[in-house]
């Protein structure tokens, strides 16, 4: 994917040995007056022994205009991926602010193939900040 874009941030977590990493991006050609538009690229590496599964997603977003929501569901993007030890998913997706600037942060549901056993992995909070904000 080919971003017209402005980077913006990258923060990572480490939960139970799977590292979340997130870029953002914010989009200019697809923002205008009181609406803007945010994509962010997540890697998740598992960085433990177990296979895993990713199951479910669980966002908290907030608006730099006070909005604040919440987005759970199953999977990202349509996909539950499976993560071998030692390898990688990596997907890119969207947010739309109502002000140019907000944050995120959540939580993926995963189970270990081996053992069945559930866990919460941590979305590090990450900011989206048009960069017009930083001058």
């Amino acid at each position: 994917m080919i971003f017209n874009y402005f980077y913006v941030d990258m923060v990572t977590s480490i939960t139970q040995g799977v590292k979340v990493s997130v870029e953002t991006f914010f989009q200019p050609d697809h923002s205008r007056r009181g609406e803007f538009v945010f994509a962010y690229r997540i890697t998740i590496e598992n960085k433990s022994e177990n296979t895993v599964q990713l199951l479910r997603r669980h966002w908290h977003i907030y608006d730099g205009m006070g909005i604040w929501r919440e987005v759970e569901g199953e999977g990202v993007i349509g996909e539950t991926p499976v993560i071998e030890p030692g390898h990688m998913h990596q997907y890119v997706s969207g947010c739309h602010l109502i002000a140019p600037m907000g944050k995120m942060k959540g939580t993926y549901l995963m189970v270990r193939t081996m053992d069945g056993q559930y866990f919460d992995v941590i979305i590090p909070e990450f900011q989206m900040i048009a960069p017009f904000m930083l001058n």
